[in-house]
């Protein structure tokens, strides 16, 4: 684990799954996080829980496909903090449907979340970023179905794509700015997300023998990743695809 002491960094979804599991990593690292999330309840528990564990939390309820509630977040977030110097956008939601079935109002409402919350989360980052003059360092969470077919999940893959694409673009223009851009590609991982999945038995058997490490993720598989993304040493690493699944993707 890399020194993160004085950092701050913000974590969407930062209330569960993967979200938390990267926040644990981060404040055993020594940074202060911030969770952004929209249901209290679990904010106030994952705020708790890095409290409890030594690190300095605090959370916002905010939904990150409304810009106005990303902006105020940013502000109280400025104000309880006084800085920024990592923004990792985690938040996102699936809606699985048949293809010919998928209502444009549920597509969109994938996109919102998962795309548009990203560039609303990227965006207010990269302000205070430029403004301060000190650099940081984004992190978008994206998944191993941008790169292959999701049957039922278009709309939660091409979103996922797209904040590839997005990720490319912000390294090469925020890079004048001292702002690394990367992305966390994780595999089939045990979340709220796919917690429907895990009582299918044919496949998760057939998900876990196509792994060669034979399991599927846990949230804090994600946490080194995290804190190396956020490290401000790492001045060289940017643009990447940083991928986490086992080993499912090339086998």
């Amino acid at each position: 684990m890399n020194d993160l002491t004085e950092r701050v960094v913000v974590v969407t979804g930062g209330n569960g799954g993967i979200g938390l599991g990267m926040a644990r990593g981060l404040v055993g690292a020594g940074a202060t996080v911030a969770v952004w999330g929209r249901n209290p309840d679990k904010n106030a528990a994952a705020a708790g829980e890095l409290r409890a564990i030594g690190g300095t939390a605090e959370a916002w309820e905010v939904d990150v496909a409304d810009e106005d509630q990303v902006d105020a977040a940013m502000a109280g977030t400025l104000g309880r903090f006084d800085k920024v110097d990592s923004m990792i956008a985690n938040a996102g939601i699936g809606g699985p449907s048949p293809f010919i079935d998928q209502t444009l109002e549920g597509w969109r409402r994938v996109t919102a979340v998962n795309v548009e919350g990203v560039f609303l989360c990227f965006r207010a980052a990269c302000r205070h970023m430029v403004e301060r003059g000190q650099g940081g360092a984004l992190v978008a969470v994206s998944s191993t179905s941008a790169f292959q077919g999701a049957p039922g999940n278009q709309a939660y893959s091409c979103s996922k794509a797209a904040v590839l694409a997005m990720v490319r673009g912000l390294a090469v223009e925020m890079a004048r700015h001292g702002i690394r851009a990367n992305s966390i590609v994780p595999g089939w991982t045990e979340t709220d997300l796919t917690a429907p999945l895990l009582g299918w038995e044919k496949f998760m058997r057939a998900t876990t023998e196509r792994t060669p490490v034979r399991r599927w993720g846990e949230p804090d598989d994600f946490a080194a990743a995290a804190v190396y993304l956020a490290d401000p040493t790492h001045t060289f690493h940017t643009g990447d695809e940083l991928v986490i699944d086992g080993g499912y993707s090339i086998f």
